[in-house]
């Protein structure tokens, strides 16, 4: 590994961070690209959980340089508290740094998310609240405030004052709710996370290409995951950023020749949270073992994931789309003891197969998945090398990589950083 992204090749909740943390120790500097505080990480340590929702988990290692990226929204409050809780374990946050570029979740930003969500009724989308979709559309809209302007109290006076006034017509007028904020209230609250937060900020595009030009170990993190991709995913049932891999470059400040390989992380099954189409979703008592047995509960929210079999198709779109060179298959030891797993290895609508995957929701709610069986395995959170694997988990393996069209090269077996097998 010189540079390596590491995206999610689902709808996110892979286990992305067990294989971030697994390879940030061999990472001189960990970069994250995109997404918020609406994305959950988990990572076991030694029996111990640590959960991250926007400082990359590399920083659980002493010396490893960890990067919050211009793609990345940012809500202070937020990023204070996760640095306290890891300032209250003894783990430093000095090789911390945050874009100067990373656009600022905004209290308005919240209630906009709420109010929305309320506004769409059935049609909700099933955001997190956290004020990320907002905060995206304030960028994209061209009167977003970043962190360098946070940085400058001239500057983020009148931007809030600006954005004030806006938004809180939009609020009274468009969505008659009597909620009005208070623009100086504001900026007497953000100072204080300015001065807290003013040692972390710099360019750091400059910063990830000094690293990546000098040879180092990078690693770019993903949050999130390819069916998420504002641009690729299930949309309107999306994220509001970019998690496959072209997304790592923009929200880094890095191009793409930068970057040496991408893997994808998987399940050995698939889950997603909230609404929308989802062609192996199980609504047995399959499901719900497998959503017991993986912990399948939102490290943000709590809520319960929905679970299905193995996708293929949308494994091999993930690859595609995203160039992945490898991937690695998380928790399979969740389907232990099931006696005939089932993969997708296409699907039929109106008659016709397909193996693509649709961009219409509409066409993939007509979608029926056209299932392999295979026979299942035994107890294998115990093992530790690939030969050690029973036949059927191997087959099961192989069969994945034929599929999606990329070698596995790590396959987990547990939540912990030693339960995870490398594939040669």
């Amino acid at each position: 590994m010189a540079t390596k992204v590491i995206i999610g090749a689902q709808w996110g909740d892979e286990g992305k961070a067990k294989i971030i943390d697994i390879l940030s120790e061999k990472a001189e500097v960990v970069i994250r690209s995109q997404g918020g505080n609406n994305a959950g990480h988990t990572v076991t340590v030694d029996g111990k959980v640590y959960k991250f929702h926007l400082i990359p988990s590399g920083i659980l290692y002493p010396g490893t340089k960890c990067i919050i990226g211009n793609g990345v929204v940012i809500d202070p409050a937020g990023i204070l508290e996760e640095i306290d809780g890891l300032l209250r374990e003894g783990i430093s946050v000095d090789n911390l740094r945050i874009s100067e570029r990373a656009h600022v979740v905004m209290p308005y930003h919240k209630v906009l998310d709420g109010i929305k969500e309320i506004a769409r009724g059935t049609d909700d989308i099933g955001t997190t609240k956290k004020g990320i979709g907002p905060c995206y559309m304030d960028k994209v809209e061209r009167s977003g405030i970043r962190f360098c302007d946070l940085m400058n109290e001239e500057v983020f006076a009148k931007k809030v004052k600006e954005n004030v006034i806006v938004k809180n017509k939009i609020i009274k007028y468009v969505y008659e709710q009597d909620i009005q904020f208070d623009a100086d209230e504001i900026i007497a609250e953000y100072r204080e996370y300015a001065n807290k937060l003013a040692r972390f900020v710099t360019d750091t595009t400059v910063l990830a290409f000094e690293a990546v030009d000098s040879g180092i170990e990078v690693l770019f993190e993903g949050a999130q995951g390819t069916l998420l991709d504002i641009d690729l995913g299930t949309y309107p049932y999306v994220t509001s950023s970019h998690p496959v891999t072209g997304g790592v470059c923009v929200g880094s400040g890095i191009g793409p020749t930068a970057i040496d390989e991408c893997l994808g992380v998987m399940k050995g099954y698939i889950t997603r949270v909230g609404k929308g189409p989802f062609p192996t979703e199980l609504f047995d008592d399959t499901g719900d073992k497998i959503r017991n047995v993986g912990h399948e509960y939102g490290t943000t929210t709590g809520r319960p994931r929905r679970c299905g079999w193995f996708d293929a198709v949308i494994g091999e779109f993930a690859v595609r789309t995203s160039g992945l060179t490898s991937i690695a298959l998380n928790k399979i030891d969740v389907l232990s003891d099931i006696k005939t797993i089932k993969i997708c290895v296409a699907y039929s609508k109106n008659g016709e197969i397909t193996k693509h995957f649709p961009a219409s929701l509409e066409e993939l709610a007509k979608c029926e998945p056209v299932y392999e069986e295979m026979p299942g395995w035994g107890v294998i959170d115990h093992i530790k090398t690939y030969e050690q694997l029973p036949k059927n988990a191997k087959a099961y393996i192989k069969r994945i990589e034929k599929l999606c069209g990329a070698k596995v090269t790590m396959v987990g077996v547990g939540p912990n950083r030693d339960q995870n097998i490398y594939v040669n």
